[in-house]
């Protein structure tokens, strides 16, 4: 059960630090997301794999492969922002392609 705890721990200090890295560098997080919940959400994701697995991954692929997932985050609710003129922009843009 020690560890456990300890791993999860480790799991969300690590993610924090890179969250909070990320954050810094992107206004886009700053603006569309709540840290705190991409946080959790991040935990639970990376929690699904085995301590030994999580090891391995180096830092920055970590960093790229949790960048990913918050830019897509960021972005999932960007057409519910637009305007009734700019989704029927949108619409036309994406037709003629």
């Amino acid at each position: 059960m020690q560890e456990v705890s300890s791993y999860n721990y480790e799991l969300i200090n690590r993610i924090s630090a890179i969250v909070e890295n990320l954050f810094k560098d992107n206004s886009l997080y700053l603006v569309k997301l709540k840290k705190q919940e991409m946080i959790e959400m991040l935990v639970e994701l990376f929690g699904q794999l085995s301590p030994e697995e999580m090891r391995a991954i180096k830092d920055n692929d970590l960093t790229r492969r949790m960048d990913k997932i918050l830019v897509l985050e960021a972005i999932s609710g960007t057409l519910n922002d637009l305007t009734p003129e700019q989704i029927k922009m949108y619409d036309e843009a994406v037709k003629r392609k």
